[in-house]
C-alpha cells in the first residue's frame, strides 16, 4: 500500500484491492473485520503451544501410546504444580493414570471404591483443575472446539469460573452432583481426561521410522490420523513402505523379509489384510527340505511362538530374501548413477564351490541351498517367483489401510520440516569427507543435486512414484528412487554407504559386513557443521535447532544426545526393544514449550497392563536444555508471523471500507 501525500488518499495495488475483495466475503463489515483483528492482535500475546517431539518408533506401540498420554510427563508435571502440597505421591500417580487411561481405570475403580459418589466428586473437581491448567494458554474458542460436543457446555462453565465467583459455588456444585447423580459421571470423566491429553500437546512431530520390526505400525498410524496436530518427517523405514503401497517390487519384498526377520507378519497380514499365503505355498515348495537355519526369525517379545509356525516362517523369511536381492539387482542394473554396484552380490558367487568374493577376499557361504537362482543369470525371477511377487504386489495395492496411511503420510509428511526455528530431518544430510555438501546424481540427465536442493528434489521424486500413475516411466523412476532412500550409497535417511543384508545371512566373517557412515556423523557435534546447514536452510544460526533421530543414542556407551553444544539434538534413545540393550533406555523425546526446551529420557516401558492396574508410569528424566529469559509468545512462533500477515490483510480491509473502495454488506 501507498500514500498520496498531497491528498492523502490511500492508495491500493491491485492484488491488495482483490484480496480486500476476497476477505470482505468472511468479514462483510468494519465491525466484523475489526472483531478479528482485536482477536488476532490478542492470541499473539498467549502463551505458545507445546511442541512434542518423538523419533523411532519402529512399531512399539504400546510404548509409543503411553509417551503420546502422557506427554513426555507432562500432565504428571501439571499434576504436581496444582497439587504437590496436597495430594500424595500415591494420588498423584492415581490422578494421572486416570487421564492416560479413563475407561480402563474406571473399571477398576468400580471393583474397589467403596463410595464411589464422594469418588466421583473428589476426581471431578480435581480434574476441573487439570483442565483450567493445561487450558490456560488457549482462546477460549479454541478449548470449545477442543470439547467433545455432549459435555461441552459443562465443561466451558466449570473450567472459567472467575476469582470472584464464590457466591456461584452452590451452582458449580451443583452441577457436578447432577452429573453424578444422572449417571454420566464416567462419561464425563473420561471426557475430560481426553481433553487434558488433547491441550496439554498442540503439535506433535514425528521424526522418522514409525514402521520396522515393532508389532503395532498400523496401530501407530490408526493413532496418528486421529491425532489433533501432526506433522511427519520420512524415515528410511517409512519411504519402504510407502515404496511399497506405490507397487515397487523391491520394497514389498523387503517389506516383508523384514517382517518374516522380526516374526512380525501380522502387521501386513492382521493389521493391512494383505494375503501372505502365496509366499507360504512357494516357501514349502522350493525349501521343504530345507532347515534355513540362516533365516530363523529373530524372537524379541514375550509372544508365544509355536516351532512348526516359525519353521515355516524362516522358509518364507529365506524364499523373500532371494527374491528381494534378485530385484535390487535389477534396479541397480536400471540405475547405475545410483553408484551401487557393490550390491551386485548374486554375480559374485562360485555356485559350484558355495563361496563369494567380496572386495578382493573369498569366504564360504553359511548357506548354499538357492535352488531359485540360475548361475548364468542370477537376477531373473523363475516363472514361479514372478508368479508369486505379482499376486503380493496385487495385495499391496488393493489394501485400502495400508493405501489410507499411506496417503496420509504424503499428507502430513516431508523429507524435512523447518518449525519455530527447529529443522527437522531423520538421518543426515550427506557430506563429503572435508565436511562440505556432497552433490549428488540422481538423473540420467547428469544433473547433481546437495543440501537443500537435495531434500527438496527427492521429496519430488518420492510422491511421482506414488502419484503418477498416469506416467508409468515417471512412476517407476520414483519408486526406485524410494528403494534407493531405503538404503541407498547417499541417501539422507540411511547414512551409510551401504546396507550388507546379504553377507549377515550368507558370510561369517563379520568384516564384511562393515557398514560406513556418512562424514556427517563424525561432523555433527562440531558447531560449523551446523551453522552451515542452518545458512543452507535459511534460518538463524543464533537460535535454530537441528532435531534428529536415525541413529540410537548409546548412553551406555557415553554418547549424548546434544550435539554441537546445544545446536543439534539426536532424539532416537531406543523406542525398539531390540536397541535398549545397547543404548541403555528406552527412547528420547523432546519438549518445547513457552519457558524453553526440555529434553526427556525414557526408562523401558513394561507394558499397558502394569501401567494402568499398578500404576507404574514411564520412569522420566527431564533435562532442561534451554530456558527463555522472556516467555515465548505465540507472536514469536511461525503462526505468528501468519497472524500478523492477516493482521495486516484485515487492516488494508478497514482502509477500504473507511475510503468506499469496497462497501460494507451490512444492509
Amino acid at each position: 500500500m501507498t500514500y498520496n501525500n498531497d491528498d492523502a488518499i490511500r492508495n491500493f495495488t491491485s492484488n491488495e484491492m482483490k484480496h480486500a475483495q476476497l476477505l470482505s466475503r468472511q468479514y462483510p463489515t468494519i465491525a466484523a473485520a475489526c472483531t478479528e483483528i482485536v482477536n488476532l492482535k490478542a492470541i499473539l500475546n498467549l502463551p505458545k503451544g507445546t511442541e512434542h517431539f518423538l523419533s523411532d518408533i519402529h512399531g512399539e506401540y504400546e510404548s509409543f501410546n503411553h509417551v503420546l498420554k502422557n506427554g513426555s510427563g507432562s500432565i504428571k508435571r501439571k499434576i504436581e504444580e496444582i497439587f504437590g502440597d496436597s495430594l500424595r505421591e500415591k494420588e498423584i500417580k492415581s490422578l494421572a493414570t486416570l487421564i492416560y487411561y479413563p475407561e480402563q481405570k474406571l473399571d477398576i475403580i468400580h471393583s474397589t471404591e467403596d463410595d464411589i459418589e464422594e469418588w466421583y466428586a473428589v476426581t471431578i473437581y480435581r480434574l476441573v483443575e487439570v483442565c483450567r491448567k493445561t487450558a490456560f494458554k488457549y482462546t477460549r474458542m479454541k478449548v470449545r472446539k477442543a470439547m467433545p460436543e455432549d459435555f461441552a457446555y459443562i465443561l466451558d462453565e466449570l473450567m472459567h469460573q472467575g476469582p470472584r465467583e464464590s457466591d456461584k459455588k452452590e451452582y458449580y456444585n451443583e452441577i457436578i452432583a447432577t452429573i453424578i447423580k444422572i449417571g454420566r459421571a464416567d462419561e464425563f470423566i473420561i471426557a475430560m481426561s481426553k481433553l487434558i491429553q488433547r491441550l496439554v500437546i498442540d503439535r506433535l512431530h514425528i521424526v522418522g521410522d514409525i514402521f520396522d520390526r515393532g508389532p503395532g505400525a498400523d496401530i501407530v498410524m490408526d493413532t496418528l490420523m486421529d491425532y489433533h496436530a501432526v506433522d511427519i518427517q520420512w524415515g528410511n523405514h517409512d519411504v519402504l513402505w510407502m515404496g511399497a503401497a506405490a507397487g515397487s517390487e523391491a520394497c514389498i519384498a523387503t517389506v516383508i523379509r523384514i517382517c518374516a526377520r522380526y516374526v512380525n507378519l501380522a502387521t501386513i497380514e492382521d493389521g493391512y489384510g494383505i494375503n501372505l499365503l502365496p509366499l507360504a505355498t512357494f516357501a514349502l515348495e522350493f525349501y521343504r527340505d530345507d532347515n534355513c537355519t540362516e533365516f530363523k526369525p529373530k524372537i524379541e517379545s514375550d509372544r508365544v511362538h509355536y516351532e512348526n509356525d516359525l519353521k515355516l516362517i524362516a522358509k518364507m523369511h529365506k524364499a523373500i530374501s532371494i527374491i528381494q536381492f534378485k530385484l535390487e539387482g535389477e534396479i541397480i542394473k536400471r540405475r547405475p548413477y545410483f553408484s551401487m554396484e557393490d550390491r551386485l552380490v548374486l554375480e559374485k558367487i562360485d555356485y559350484e564351490k558355495g563361496t563369494i568374493s567380496l572386495e578382493g577376499k573369498t569366504y564360504k557361504l553359511r548357506d548354499c541351498h538357492l535352488p531359485t537362482i540360475d548361475p548364468a543369470d542370477p537376477y531373473v525371477l523363475t516363472a514361479e517367483e514372478r508368479k508369486l511377487i505379482e499376486k503380493l504386489k496385487s495385495s499391496f495395492l488393493k489394501s485400502e489401510k495400508l493405501q489410507r496411511h499411506v496417503r496420509f503420510l504424503f499428507a502430513k509428511g516431508s523429507m524435512y520440516l523447518k518449525s519455530n526455528s527447529n529443522l527437522m530431518y531423520h538421518g543426515c544430510i550427506p557430506l563429503n569427507e572435508d565436511g562440505s555438501f556432497k552433490k549428488v546424481r540422481i538423473g540420467s540427465s547428469g544433473k547433481s543435486y546437495s543440501g537443500k536442493a537435495f531434500f527438496d528434489r527427492l521429496e519430488i521424486l518420492v510422491r511421482e512414484g506414488y502419484f503418477y500413475k498416469n506416467n508409468p516411466e515417471a512412476q517407476l523412476y520414483g519408486m526406485d528412487l524410494t528403494w534407493y532412500l531405503w538404503n541407498g550409497t547417499d541417501s539422507p535417511l540411511f547414512g551409510k554407504d551401504r546396507m550388507t543384508t546379504f553377507e549377515r545371512y550368507f558370510v561369517s566373517e563379520k568384516e564384511t559386513h562393515v557398514e560406513k557412515k556418512n562424514p556427517y556423523f563424525n561432523l555433527e557435534d562440531t558447531e560449523t557443521l551446523t551453522k552451515m546447514i542452518f545458512e543452507e536452510f535459511d534460518l538463524d544460526p543464533e537460535v535454530s535447532h537441528i532435531i534428529n533421530g536415525h541413529v540410537p543414542v548409546k548412553l551406555k556407551k557415553g554418547e549424548s544426545p546434544i550435539k554441537a553444544n546445544g545446536k543439534l539434538l539426536v532424539i532416537d534413545g531406543g523406542f525398539s526393544k531390540a536397541y535398549q540393550s545397547t543404548t541403555g533406555i528406552a527412547g528420547y523425546t523432546l519438549i518445547y514449550n513457552s519457558y524453553g526446551l526440555l529434553l526427556a529420557a525414557h526408562d523401558p516401558f513394561e507394558s499397558t497392563q502394569k501401567a494402568i492396574e499398578e500404576e507404574i508410569d514411564i520412569h522420566s528424566t527431564s533435562m532442561v536444555l534451554e530456558q527463555e529469559v522472556d516467555r515465548k509468545r505465540v507472536r514469536d512462533t511461525d503462526i505468528g508471523d501468519e497472524l500478523i500477515i492477516q493482521i495486516r490483510d484485515l487492516e488494508n480491509l478497514l482502509d477500504a471500507y473507511r475510503l468506499g473502495f469496497i462497501k460494507e454488506q451490512r444492509y
